[in-house]
């Protein structure tokens, strides 16, 4: 499903869109996200304490929380990517918001699932229809509906305002999400109480999904401006050209 979503339909060289200086700053965001990733599961197996109520199946708060910071900022992504579009009508927010939603699909589906998991072993059952649950899955069904407006075959500038308009519908709902969280009667699972060692670790997932989500959005938001510019090549910039010091080529 993550690769479907992201690389289903990827048909662009993101290298030919970065310079050489930019290149080297995406490849070390990956590569600081992927050790961040380790050095968080590293901790998450091997440091942070078992809860002394939930046993070990606590331990996918981590990623639950993690997977849930990640979201809103590919939500946030979303959001601003749409406003971006209808405002200034330039088609970089509109590839901004498609790369968000993809990040924001795979993230939420992540976080639907951890916290299935987890309410298996603390409520002997799948699935609840509490509020914060039931606006969660409301929120990736809307994205995931965002994914099939996106493949609607329609002229460019209208596909992309009507996937912008959608965008900015689906964002209501994050309120809900945080509202019914905050103040709506839930039987939402709790981490249980934290050690120093937990809220390390947690803190870890939330910085290592966060850079993951950032690099997500980022590596899809190439793939589709260079596909952008493979179909238009009068928008693709100019390449620069360097002569030799002191003569002509």
């Amino acid at each position: 499903m993550t690769t479907d979503v992201f690389f289903g339909d990827a048909t662009g060289d993101w290298r030919a869109v970065m310079s050489q200086r930019m290149g080297m700053v995406f490849r070390g965001l990956w590569i600081v996200s992927g050790v961040s990733l380790c050095a968080a599961v590293a901790m998450m197996v091997w440091y942070a304490p078992a809860d002394p109520e939930q046993g070990l199946i606590q331990k996918i708060f981590y990623l639950h929380l993690g997977a849930a910071i990640g979201m809103l900022v590919a939500a946030g992504g979303v959001l601003v990517g749409s406003a971006g579009y209808l405002w200034q009508r330039d088609l970089r927010w509109d590839l901004l918001a498609d790369a968000s939603a993809r990040a924001a699909v795979v993230l939420l589906f992540t976080v639907l699932m951890t916290g299935m998991f987890w309410a298996r072993q603390a409520w002997g059952r799948w699935w609840e229809w509490s509020p914060p649950l039931t606006f969660s899955l409301i929120l990736w069904i809307l994205y995931v509906a965002y994914m099939v407006i996106r493949r609607l075959r329609l002229p460019r500038p209208r596909l992309a305002t009507t996937s912008a308009v959608f965008g900015l519908l689906a964002s209501l709902d994050l309120p809900l999400v945080y509202l019914s969280l905050q103040f709506l009667p839930s039987s939402h699972l709790s981490a249980g109480e934290r050690a120093p060692e937990m809220a390390y670790t947690l803190l870890a997932w939330v910085v290592a999904v966060g850079l993951l989500a950032v690099c997500m959005i980022w590596t899809r938001y190439l793939i589709s401006r260079a596909a952008n510019f493979e179909a238009n090549p009068a928008e693709k910039p100019a390449a620069v050209s360097v002569q030799p010091a002191g003569g002509r080529a």
